[in-house]
């Protein structure tokens, strides 16, 4: 008995459905054997220090330690890292951050692992500490990293269209405000958790919750001193990652565990309090915004100026505040821009990728200074929004001509014309007593994949078993956006399979290809163009192959079916088991490669070269702020987007309400806290997620622009919603009462004694 066929555009079960949700898939924090040894390290807890000295000697002699590592007992360079390699598996000579590691532990068991932990005691001598982005840039400011020639500047970068300082001289109508956006934490279900042994050839396996796996080799091989093919690296399923594991967390601690187990495999798995203390931040940024206009509304001229804290590592800092430097405009035309960011040193938690990329920063920013534009001239916020946002054809704010499908002025009429847009002011007065309501709008755009200097390229491998089944080697992590069982419902569609017939190998260095990272909006579609081109291929082989068996010569006369080849004149049936047979076991095997387009010739626009493709969204949100406790409930949202083409409706739906949630949390309740580089944020008893009851109803409408280069037309889906509910909550509290908060997020506490004094929430200048 089979399933249903696969079949593009229509809701599919996901392959890791029953498995999730009864407990069967076994996650990295999953693993254990009979004689593994528990490994743990020794946090800095304090900002800046020089390190004088580490004493292990309490720790060695606790029964159930096995070893108690530092900095000397690594034989490799000690640093990693993607671009710059700035930070030390062990601290050495000095401490950066108070999430540095300072020594590792292995032991037989936990509490054997608490206690060493907490014996190991280390002399330091305190250093002076620098914790503002602005400040850090000064050239009397500490430097982070003593050998850095630019100082604290992790990258600065300027991007320059028309003649925008002159340009405000032509504008009607300019406002200028200030805008801070707070660190965020990932707060993923799984914390960092990791498996390590050495094989019986010599291999190095690191099962682990990563979203770089063929990456991470080229960190983990010289940091460690290892030859970089003798290390293999194996991703099941990630409860979640948000671009929190885009790189190096654990994996080279549980290398250097491994090489001093004894043979023995080695488990790490950071509790909570530990992931909060160690792991990537979304970067919180310090924006100066000006946007000028003509009288008609038409946006003319944008200057900004962005601080980014990249915190005490490069990390990919630089590459996220360089994306947000690109959508500093948002979704519209504007000839004349400049744009300068900078993303910098200090001694705060470092800054990583986080789903958007540094673009919720500056969407969050300009979305609302376009409402003030649209305010100061008296025109509605979505009348201005539709004069100028972007159609294909057009250039963008750094310069782009957009030949690629541009669905955003679509994605403003679906919002136009749909009922919570054209009731808002009935739905507004019938308010009641001691509650106002208001409602904001936003728009966004998001780049797919990487910059046109990193060749976006995914390799993907697929077989034909004996058995007759279709296996889909995917080299790209599914940390729980749906990717790999949308590769399936692609391939199933071309090979005419249901999910029976279907077989999937997660992510392994050893068995399956380099396809990049799980990043960037572009899981799907890199590696789904490059599945499509390999799954026509087998299709043809088999077809051929099936050939002599019926003794005909016309490969379009077959199609596929669940589990057989069928002749359409004759109705005769093979099956791909039978068919199988026929293959040799190099034959079985198809691959094939896809590189994403880039723009050409514009390198020299803004480090790295801007993008090509871009998705789109417009959203709209109800809100209503109760007058006497300043909270803000959210009580409807619309979210319209043109991500291309959607090949599964409920898992493009689920990455849209996810964005959302994930976004009205950074809009309303996240804020990760630091003073003075010591974490006050420490687990999730004072770090507030909103749940199920803070989220309410959710409208996502797709536009389907079809992509001509996507995968069966779609674009990616997984970044774009992010942007959206900051500024259209910031926008929707001030229609509400009539108040801007220049730094998110709006708690009940800010909004209420932002009402009790209106000028103090006054950014207009």
């Amino acid at each position: 008995m089979h399933s249903e066929k696969y079949s593009l555009g229509k809701t599919m079960p996901r392959f890791d459905a029953v498995t999730k949700v009864t407990g069967r898939e076994r996650y990295a924090a999953d693993y254990y054997s009979d004689d593994f040894l528990w490994a743990g390290a020794k946090r800095a807890g304090v900002p800046h220090a020089r390190l004088k000295g580490i004493d292990i000697a309490t720790a060695k002699n606790i029964p159930g330690v096995v070893a108690v590592l530092t900095h000397k007992d690594v034989k490799g360079t000690n640093r990693y890292g993607i671009i710059r390699k700035d930070e030390s598996i062990l601290a050495d000579s000095k401490i950066h951050h108070c999430g540095d590691a300072v020594a590792l532990v292995l032991a037989e068991d936990r509490e054997a692992l608490r206690r060493a932990i907490e014996s190991i005691a280390f002399d330091y001598e305190l250093l002076p500490d620098i914790f503002d982005p602005e400040e850090a840039l000064k050239k009397t400011a500490v430097k982070v990293h003593e050998d850095g020639s630019a100082g604290n500047i992790i990258r600065h970068v300027p991007v320059e269209t028309g003649t925008a300082e002159s340009a405000f001289n032509e504008c009607d109508t300019v406002v200028e405000a200030v805008f801070e956006v707070p660190r965020q934490e990932h707060a993923y279900l799984e914390t960092e958790a990791g498996w390590a042994y050495f094989d019986k050839t010599g291999q190095l396996v690191i099962v682990v919750a990563t979203q770089t796996p063929f990456r991470d080799r080229f960190e983990i091989a010289p940091a460690l001193g290892l030859d970089m093919e003798k290390i293999r690296l194996i991703v099941p399923y990630l409860g979640g990652a948000f671009g929190g594991k885009d790189g190096i967390t654990l994996q080279c601690l549980l290398g250097l565990a491994a090489l001093h187990s004894g043979g023995r495999p080695v488990k790490m798995w950071w509790d909570r309090e530990e992931s909060f203390l160690a792991s990537v931040k979304r970067l919180p940024a310090r924006m100066y915004y000006r946007l000028g206009a003509k009288n008609d509304g038409i946006l003319h001229a944008l200057e900004c100026r962005l601080y980014f804290d990249g915190g005490a590592y490069a990390s990919l800092g630089g590459e996220v505040m360089t994306l947000a430097a690109e959508h500093a405009g948002s979704a519209y035309r504007i000839p004349h821009v400049s744009i300068k960011g900078w993303c910098v040193y200090t001694n705060n938690p470092v800054g990583g990728p986080f789903r958007g990329f540094g673009v919720p920063q500056v969407t969050a920013a300009m979305e609302q200074m376009v409402d003030m534009l649209a305010l100061k001239i008296r025109m509605d916020p979505l009348e201005i929004r539709r004069k100028n946002i972007v159609r294909q054809g057009d250039t963008n704010c750094v310069g782009v001509t957009l030949t690629q499908s541009t669905g955003a002025e679509e994605c403003l009429r679906v919002l136009a014309e749909h009922p919570l847009w054209r009731k808002k002011d009935t739905w507004k007065k019938s308010a009641a007593p001691f509650k106002t309501r208001g409602v904001g709008i936003a728009c966004m755009a998001h780049a797919m994949g990487y910059p046109p200097i990193v060749p976006d390229v995914a390799n993907a491998k697929i077989e034909l078993t004996e058995e007759g089944k279709i296996r889909v080697y995917a080299g790209v992590v599914d940390m729980g956006q749906g990717n790999a069982s949308t590769y399936l419902q692609m391939a199933g569609e071309i090979l005419g399979q249901d999910i029976t017939g279907m077989e999937l190998v997660l992510p392994d260095t050893e068995r399956t290809l380099p396809s990049g990272s799980s990043s960037a909006s572009r899981t799907t579609y890199t590696y789904g163009n490059a599945l499509i081109k390999a799954a026509n291929t087998l299709k043809m082989r088999i077809f051929e192959k099936i050939l002599p068996l019926v003794q005909r010569s016309d490969v379009n006369e077959f199609i596929l079916a669940p589990d057989r080849v069928i002749h359409t004149p004759t109705g005769k049936e093979v099956s791909l088991k039978e068919a199988s047979r026929f293959f040799s076991e190099s034959e079985r095997v198809c691959i094939d490669t896809f590189t994403m387009p880039v723009v050409k010739g514009m390198n020299d626009v803004i480090y790295m070269g801007p993008h090509l493709i871009y998705s789109y969204g417009a959203h709209l949100v109800y809100v209503e702020i109760d007058r006497l406790t300043g909270e803000a409930e959210v009580k409807d949202y619309l979210a319209v987007t043109d991500a291309g083409r959607v090949i599964n409706p409920q898992v493009f739906e689920q990455q849209i309400q996810g964005a959302i949630a994930q976004g009205l949390g950074y809009a309303l309740y996240e804020d990760y806290r630091v003073d003075e580089g010591v974490h006050l944020t420490r687990d999730l008893a004072t770090y507030i997620i909103p749940t199920s009851m803070d989220i309410p109803e959710m409208t996502s409408i797709p536009v389907e622009t079809i992509e001509e280069s996507g995968p069966f037309g779609m674009k990616g889906a997984g970044e774009i919603a992010m942007s959206g509910p900051l500024p259209a909550v910031a926008n929707a509290i001030y229609d509400a009462c009539g108040i801007r908060i220049p730094r998110s997020p709006f708690t009940a506490e800010k909004i209420l004694m932002t009402m009790q004094d209106e000028n103090r929430g006054e950014v207009l200048r």
